[in-house]
């Protein structure tokens, strides 16, 4: 048969894609390729769980309109499908002064977001938190924790309840597109489609190359690695604590963060991986690796950011850095309380000057949309984004 729709992937993305596409274009085929076995394998199912609320984003930017929206939106859908999340709020802990600074800059861009937030001095962090210090902190009150994979199951369920097809084990090996239709590959199956959507992730750069369009990008994947705490400090904080993040840098941060499960993990910090679905820390494929390590734009980001590299390598490689980054706030735990726990990746575009992408990247031809770039918080915000994609399919189909 020819579908009306194929998406490609079963991470929180792809599945709210295809939901989406259902309810947008009722009695429509849709089919769902997902190489693994089951839905939100890989970034989807090894994230902290957080439904953020849009603090550090620039106003205007797709970041910061996806994540307010999918804060009330990913809240909505578990209301509607029963699925338990925790509205336990953030708190941004200060730890001196020049992080104050960045604190106040934060309130800015939090006023402009229109994000309710409320400065608080040490000694109200204190009374919050007593295991934490800090000399001051920023309390997000609707931030809140989730099972993003609770979640994508459900969004697969309802494709399949709506008619739609899930298969699993299905790796796309080539997309051929004519004028009328789109055809894809897999390595035991051909199917053939009037639109395809990609949502691949870490292989978006490849997608991008199977649809026959050189990307103005390379996917990089950084590591992120967790810690998780022993169960008698579970109860160890009562909101998430997070650093006040470094502007000059693309990521958060190590902080404290509640599961939705009852535990408490630490993490994550950023490592080049030299595997794209290299979860282990001496993990390594050769075809991955050299990609990388050629590309014009990861040399130049190592070139500007060796000395901070180098401190992430050892903190991955020795738990008593990476302890330190978490001591300046909560000052109590030691190395014996870091336990192994599950690492991500982070799917990074990164230009061939250099620059690491912040927002939102798609690419179209005339029957394909692939999501290039889905940063943090697209989790949170894979409702919307979902809706996004929908409505860019419509113009593109229509034109």
């Amino acid at each position: 048969m020819t579908y009306d729709y194929i998406v490609i992937g079963a991470g929180i993305i792809g599945a709210s894609t295809a939901w989406q596409l259902q309810r947008a274009f009722p009695g429509c085929s849709v089919l769902v390729l997902e190489k693994e076995s089951r839905p939100a394998c890989h970034q989807t199912g090894r994230n902290s769980g957080v439904i953020h609320a849009g603090v550090y984003y620039t106003p205007g930017s797709l970041k910061a309109r996806f994540c307010k929206e999918g804060n009330i939106a990913t809240k909505k859908f578990c209301d509607d499908h029963g699925i338990r999340y925790e509205q336990c709020g953030k708190l941004l802990v200060a730890t001196n002064e020049q992080e104050q600074g960045r604190m106040a800059a934060l309130v800015t861009r939090c006023a402009e977001n229109e994000i309710p937030v409320e400065e608080l001095n040490a000694q109200q962090l204190k009374e919050l938190e007593p295991n934490i210090s800090g000399v001051g902190a920023l309390l997000v009150p609707s931030t809140g924790i989730v099972s993003y994979t609770e979640i994508t199951q459900k969004m697969a369920e309802l494709v399949l309840q709506g008619g739609g097809e899930v298969r699993y084990n299905s790796t796309v090996v080539a997309i051929h597109e004519q004028p009328d239709l789109i055809t894809v590959e897999t390595a035991t199956d051909c199917f053939t489609g009037r639109f395809l959507v990609a949502c691949a992730g870490v292989m978006a750069d490849r997608i991008v190359w199977m649809l026959g369009i050189k990307p103005e990008f390379k996917i990089i994947p950084f590591r992120g690695d967790y810690f998780l705490l022993g169960e008698k400090h579970n109860r160890i904080v009562n909101h998430l604590i997070y650093p006040i993040p470094d502007p000059e840098l693309p990521f958060l941060g190590v902080h404290l963060t509640r599961m939705i499960d009852g535990t408490v993990t630490v993490g994550p910090n950023a490592v080049l991986a030299f595997k794209r679905e290299g979860y282990g820390r001496f993990d390594f494929n050769l075809r991955d690796s050299i990609e990388m390590l050629t590309y014009p734009g990861l040399l130049k980001i190592l070139y500007r950011n060796f000395s901070v590299s180098m401190v992430e390598l050892k903190n991955a490689l020795y738990k008593s850095g990476y302890l330190e980054l978490v001591q300046k706030y909560c000052p109590a735990l030691t190395v014996e309380d870091l336990h192994d726990y599950p690492s991500g990746i982070r799917a990074q575009a990164v230009t061939r000057d250099g620059a690491l992408v912040s927002d939102f990247l798609f690419v179209s031809s005339k029957r394909a949309l692939a999501v290039c770039n889905a940063p943090s918080p697209a989790a949170t915000s894979a409702i919307p984004i979902g809706n996004y994609i929908v409505e860019k399919v419509r113009g593109l189909v229509a034109g």
